[in-house]
């Protein structure tokens, strides 16, 4: 996934006096003889040294070779991070559900002439969205990799997040949004459409609508104070959504809490309860598999910080 400078050594045989150059960096032979010289009358005769010739391997380093593992480090004007039409498309589709949604529960309610019952669902629905959102968010860092089928891309998003937490900044609206668009849109608009229950569409609107926008409420608690609208400031404080500060422990060592990413409610009762270490062990003695907070964090998920450059592109 990430690109690393590579040092590779080439072995020189180096000795003295003959050797063969090479204007690249190739084995080089360097050989060497001594000899002796005996005086015998008047002429000089040369015996050879009895000592065999000595080859000595040297290293020589050659210019770095990049070398690639995976995806590289994204780009501000990564095409990955960009909007396509089919993206908005989607996020159109999954709004205008949610709007069918609580269209009805309103004018269910009108009907019926009560109110209570269907914001107690909304509410309920907000609620239970947060740990909705904890618990997928906990299954995909836990399990899987990229070829889990359905969920293996975002598996593999969520695993370049930790190493790269910032770029969430960086994608655009439409981008963060589609894929829970479309499963909104595949799920919820059937039951839009043949349930006319005000109650059940104030839950079903609110949650799903929670469920959608949750990765925009996770784009936000990486956001900076000063560049976010106030707005959000003011809901992230008040507890709404969830808070920077709650979000950035996420993306601490060892990993394995505050997971919840609507409003974050739920976050503290799961970690301090240990929920989520009681459901890795069912997991283990029932299926023998081991989750990845269980180990030491590797290198992917160790944040890689943002350069000036980069906080200054903003």
């Amino acid at each position: 996934m990430y690109s690393f400078a590579q040092h590779k050594y080439t072995p020189i045989f180096h000795h003295q006096f003959c050797k063969n150059h090479s204007p690249i960096h190739r084995p080089q032979l360097y050989c060497s003889t001594t000899t002796s010289t005996a005086t015998i009358t008047t002429n000089t005769r040369h015996k050879p040294n009895d000592k065999p010739l000595v080859i000595e391997p040297r290293l020589l380093p050659v210019p770095p070779m990049a070398v690639t593992t995976g995806n590289p480090r994204p780009m501000d004007n990564d095409p990955s991070l960009q909007s396509t039409w089919s993206h908005r498309a989607w996020v159109a589709a999954g709004c205008t559900t949610l709007l069918i949604s609580l269209g009805e529960s309103i004018k269910g309610a009108m009907d019926l002439n009560i109110w209570g019952e269907p914001i107690l669902a909304g509410w309920i629905g907000y609620i239970l969205a947060d740990l909705g959102s904890g618990v997928y968010h906990w299954a995909i860092d836990n399990y899987g990799d990229g070829s889990t089928p359905v969920v293996g891309a975002q598996i593999e998003a969520f695993q370049g997040h930790h190493k790269w937490p910032w770029t969430i900044t960086r994608r655009q609206f439409a981008n963060n949004l589609h894929a829970l668009a479309r499963v909104v849109t595949f799920t919820v608009l059937p039951i839009a459409l043949v349930c006319h229950d005000p109650i059940v569409q104030g839950f079903v609107g609110v949650f799903s609508g929670c469920i959608m926008f949750s990765q925009q409420f996770h784009a936000w608690a990486h956001g900076t104070k000063s560049r976010l609208p106030q707005p959000v400031v003011a809901l992230q404080g008040a507890g709404v959504l969830v808070s920077r500060s709650q979000h950035a422990a996420h993306h601490r060592p060892p990993y394995n809490n505050n997971y919840c990413i609507v409003s974050g409610i739920w976050n503290e009762f799961l970690d301090k309860h240990k929920i989520f270490e009681s459901m890795e062990m069912v997991l283990y003695f029932k299926t023998g598999v081991r989750p990845r907070s269980w180990s030491e964090p590797a290198s992917e998920w160790i944040e890689e910080i943002e350069s000036p450059s980069q906080i200054q592109a903003q």
